[in-house]
């Protein structure tokens, strides 16, 4: 893998299969009594945050403590950021704390390339969002989450999503996880189809790796995932669409529609979700609605990003001996 991990794009299928196989291992540590490993013991991981996160920024905590590293969590509000320091003293504020990686979330787009090509940091930097550009960690798991259960838990070691067909519904133009879903896909051999309201396709996405459909009905039984996106208000500053319910009625997704999936296709929600607009109580809740495994899953894939940044050249989560005395267990 590269140095640092910005754009979904950045990664060959090689590199995205061996984070998937290497997340694979990691989600095993997270059946063991003990959840950790001593692989990344004396690293520093700072999680920048210039926007607000739960899910991210805690995800990305949790992997980098079992991955033993110390972890510093650095949040625009209330830092001498809001005092109007800029993103070049940040980052040389952290160089000097001798971080060796920087998770940044940032609300413009192109901030983390900045961060990792402007020779102001030396350690990696692993792109949690920007904007409305690309939030690769997310289209990761999502892909892991896939794989498992469209392929399998373990027939899916070394494998991609080859032939698989997955649907990307709602608001494209303002989704850093559709952009980022649509790369790492198309990479993996999926064919992917976005739907969504013409007001909310964005400019240019002739050029995309994928096809895009204004009808949701017909595109639903061939669907082996279909992923929902949140309706984004925060970053709406015009009439995208006539009400909300009519919203719902023609790209929502309920019980009937859910019914005309294939039996063995997953619905997918990358969070939090609208309930009621984009997605109804009754599929959020199915078995069939990965949007809480995602989050676990999220853990395992961000554990195995951050190891294939800083980690070296041992397997990433040796099993330990029978009888041995570990550090935790003495």
């Amino acid at each position: 893998m590269k140095h640092h991990l910005i754009s979904a794009a950045d990664l060959t299928r090689d590199d995205a299969v061996l984070i998937l196989d290497t997340a694979e291992e990691m989600a095993r540590v997270a059946d063991r009594p003990i959840k950790k490993l001593p692989t990344l013991r004396g690293r520093t991981v700072v999680n920048l945050f210039f926007e607000d996160s739960t899910r991210t920024r805690i995800s990305f905590e949790a992997a980098a403590k079992r991955l033993s590293a110390d972890v510093i969590n650095f949040s625009a509000k209330g830092s001498s950021v809001s005092k109007g320091e800029s993103l070049k003293d940040t980052a040389l504020t952290l160089e000097a704390m001798g971080a060796d990686a920087v998770v940044i979330r940032h609300h413009a787009s192109g901030a983390p390339y900045r961060l990792a090509n402007s020779g102001w940091i030396d350690g990696a930097v692993v792109n949690a969002g920007d904007g409305t550009h690309e939030h690769p960690t997310q289209a990761l798991l999502d892909a892991f989450t896939m794989r498992r259960r469209l392929v399998g838990r373990d027939r899916g070691i070394g494998r991609d999503l080859a032939g698989r067909r997955i649907t990307i519904v709602g608001d494209v133009l303002h989704s850093r996880v559709a952009r980022s879903n649509v790369l790492l896909l198309n990479t993996l051999g999926a064919e992917v189809t976005l739907v969504a309201p013409p007001t909310l396709v964005p400019i240019g996405v002739e050029s995309w790796p994928c096809e895009v459909s204004y009808d949701l009905d017909s595109v639903l039984p061939k669907s082996d995932a279909v992923m929902m996106l949140r309706v984004q208000r925060e970053r709406m500053n015009a009439a995208f669409f006539p009400t909300e319910r009519e919203y719902s009625r023609r790209y929502g997704l309920d019980g009937d529609r859910m019914a005309r999936m294939p039996e063995d296709s997953i619905v997918m929600h990358p969070g939090p979700m609208n309930r009621g607009m984009e997605i109804t109580a009754e599929v959020a809740d199915s078995d069939r609605c990965t949007a809480v495994e995602q989050v676990a899953n999220g853990v395992s894939t961000r554990m195995a990003v951050l190891y294939l940044l800083l980690g070296g050249a041992e397997p990433a989560a040796p099993a330990p001996a029978p009888h041995a005395r570990t550090e935790e267990t003495k």
